[in-house]
């Protein structure tokens, strides 16, 4: 029984059609989706897949039916059959691709846009602008100042909120409901050779890594100390630029706890390589802790305890006890004194 060729048409295209969706939407390509703003992405990225495996698939097919449908057979030396143009096929396969290139667009144009890409605001007019402007000098520059031991740093960007220049830089990573609200963590954030800097202005905590707890929306306030960065964490799907001289944004709601390396994506020097950290999604009571511990560890009376002499004791009576132990005499240390 001879299957028209329509019939064949219609069930390859449906097959096709189920290979390509299922490809598309379980190929397992991206890492952990860890924040809220992850399933916008990876739905454009799926549905891209889609579309990629079903033309490869048709292409590949046709060529490969065509290499064996219309092979020279043995003992054919005749010359092929002239063919000329067929104005119908070449617009459709000149539209179908248009189309889909257009499709796409616009959908990459509303995922960007649904994550607030499209939305650069004024620093004085941002959620966090109070917030930032109450903090004197800023959480870095604060931290600069009461620190003596850290004077002899470069001056940090977060030194200044950049008066009249504002966000310059696309914010990314506020979804449609939680634009123009308050986050509930603001971190600022240095870029600079070969190391990211993070500083949580309410807790006056100033760390190399990045904690943030679950469920709670956070605001990164970012600049660069020297060359263009950029903070790039694959998990949420998101990434923006630190530049010298001007502040941008990011925000995002981490939703899965865990270890995630955060990377620097744009090439600012020999060291590039070396330019990543971690960040770490906790629980909101583990967050809590981490900020007490973090905040004690940082008090200045932790330094006046380390060598408390109460009963004013001669220093070779007050460190006998150490360095009996380590085999140092009184006269050693009676030799450093001099």
């Amino acid at each position: 029984m001879n299957i028209p060729s329509t019939i064949w048409t219609l069930l390859v295209g449906i097959v096709l059609t189920a290979v390509s969706f299922w490809l598309g939407q379980n190929h397992g390509l991206l890492p952990t989706a860890a924040s809220d703003e992850a399933f916008l992405v990876d739905g454009l990225f799926n549905t891209m897949m889609t579309i990629s495996v079903g033309i490869f698939l048709i292409v590949e097919g046709v060529l490969i039916f065509s290499a064996i449908r219309y092979r020279r057979r043995k003992g054919d030396d005749s010359d092929g059959e002239p063919t000329h143009g067929n104005v119908p096929l070449e617009i459709l396969w000149t539209a179908i691709p248009a189309i889909i290139v257009i499709g796409l667009s616009v959908y990459s144009f509303e995922v960007y846009n649904s994550i607030g890409g499209f939305s650069p605001d004024d620093v004085q007019g941002s959620p966090i602008a109070n917030q930032a402007t109450s903090i004197p000098g800023s959480a870095i520059a604060a931290t600069l100042d009461e620190n003596p031991d850290v004077r002899n740093i470069d001056q940090l960007p977060e030194k200044d909120n950049a008066p009249g220049m504002g966000v310059v830089s696309p914010s990314l990573g506020a979804t449609p409901e939680n634009q123009g609200t308050a986050p509930d963590l603001v971190v600022k954030v240095t870029g600079l050779q070969y190391a990211f800097l993070f500083n949580y202005p309410e807790s006056n905590v100033f760390s190399g890594e990045l904690h943030v707890p679950i469920g709670r929306e956070v605001y990164l306030d970012m600049a660069a100390n020297d060359v263009i960065h950029a903070f790039w964490v694959p998990e949420f799907r998101l990434k923006q630029d630190l530049i010298p001289g001007r502040q941008t944004e990011l925000r995002f709601t981490p939703k899965k706890a865990g270890d995630y390396k955060l990377i620097c994506a744009e090439l600012c020097g020999p060291y590039h390589g070396a330019m990543n950290t971690k960040v770490i999604v906790q629980t909101p009571e583990d967050f809590d802790n981490w900020i007490k511990e973090q905040q004690v560890a940082s008090k200045e009376t932790l330094n006046q305890a380390v060598a408390i002499n109460p009963a004013e004791q001669s220093p070779d009576e007050f460190l006998a006890h150490y360095t009996s132990e380590m085999g140092i005499s009184s006269e050693m240390l009676h030799q450093i004194h001099n």
